[in-house]
């Protein structure tokens, strides 16, 4: 009966985000250059975006996005889309955000959420979290949680949005 309870909740919870669909003009800001920018003018018009929400102290965020950037070269030959990464630690923590992404060689573009504004726009609790936004800059695909492989499901949903 809990499993029952838990899984009305993950759907009710995911149907609420549905509903939501548009992004949120929350700032959040480019690590690389320090300037704030309005979240949904990070998006490419025209094109899918793979977001994925992570944590410094976050292991299976890290390991999702390794995982996504090994295999990035062979999915940009089957779609086109765009992926960027907003990490959810506090401003302090600025630093060492910049520092990992650049020892990860993060080659796309990584933006920091410093005081949680844009996790409460989209109602998120707990990263990894991802999201995947439609050509139309829509809120197409959320999902919380890792496990390994689960990156190749969503790129499943990325390549039908990019067709």
């Amino acid at each position: 009966m809990k499993k029952f309870f838990a899984t009305v909740a993950g759907l009710a919870f995911s149907m609420s985000l549905f509903a939501q669909s548009e992004l949120p003009d929350t700032q959040v800001k480019d690590v690389n250059t320090g300037k704030k920018v309005a979240f949904g003018e990070t998006f490419e018009k025209g094109k899918v975006t793979l977001v994925s929400f992570w944590a410094t102290w976050c292991v299976p965020c890290k390991k999702e996005i390794k995982n996504i950037r090994e295999k990035m070269a062979a999915w940009k030959q089957e779609a086109d889309f765009n992926y960027v990464t907003v990490s959810i630690d506090e401003s302090r923590a600025e630093g060492l955000v910049r520092s990992y992404a650049k020892s990860q060689g993060w080659d796309f573009p990584y933006y920091i959420d410093p005081n949680s504004d844009l996790k409460r726009s989209l109602n998120f609790q707990t990263v990894p979290f991802t999201l995947i936004v439609d050509k139309n800059g829509k809120v197409a695909y959320m999902h919380t949680g890792y496990e390994e492989g689960g990156e190749n499901e969503v790129f499943e949903k990325v390549k039908e949005l990019a067709q």
